[in-house]
């Protein structure tokens, strides 16, 4: 199966698909894990998106892209893969259509997971102190979710149509999210 999980920054998406992994064996795409990879490589394209994400902007539509494609087309992978953060955006989410069906995949699972931005900027100031992530700056971090809820209301709505996505309240607490998630996904 296939598993898209998205939320605003700071909303569980990432503690939520390792459980996910962990319970199903399928592979987390974190969009900012890769975009991380490419800063800590140090290549070209990460280098790009230093800049772009020390503006409290997201990585543009080409550089995400292209990140994902390698991973959807590896066959490791197929049938295995949850999205954790992608797409943002409703070209994103054009093109992971456009991708799987060239990969003759599917998703099969789309959560949602809405949460209050006082629940996220707790949780961010608890992931700082226990991670010590370089993105997790409130200023930024208000941006970032400002900015996302503008650029995901189109891809909430595209997907909110869709038989198989699913509204999780994410201002629960992880095991209670973690049980409605599995409870959907094990029928």
């Amino acid at each position: 199966m296939n598993v898209i999980i998205f939320g605003p920054p700071g909303a569980g998406k990432g503690t939520q698909a390792i459980n996910i992994v962990k319970k199903f064996g399928l592979f987390q795409v974190s969009t900012g894990d890769l975009l991380r990879n490419e800063v800590k490589n140090k290549t070209e394209i990460g280098k790009d998106i230093e800049n772009i994400i020390s503006m409290g902007d997201f990585a543009t539509d080409e550089i995400v892209n292209d990140l994902i494609e390698r991973v959807i087309f590896d066959p490791q992978k197929k049938n295995k893969l949850i999205f954790d953060g992608y797409p943002r955006s409703l070209k994103q989410a054009e093109n992971l259509d456009e991708l799987l069906s060239k990969s003759f995949q599917k998703i099969n699972f789309i959560f949602f997971l809405n949460v209050k931005k006082e629940t996220i900027i707790k949780r961010i100031e608890r992931r700082k102190i226990l991670e010590n992530r370089a993105d997790d700056n409130i200023s930024t971090l208000l941006k970032r979710f400002d900015t996302y809820m503008e650029t995901t209301k189109p891809v909430l709505d595209f997907y909110s149509k869709k038989p198989n996505f699913h509204e999780i309240d994410g201002d629960k607490k992880i095991h209670e999210i973690s049980s409605k998630i599995e409870q959907i996904l094990s029928v």
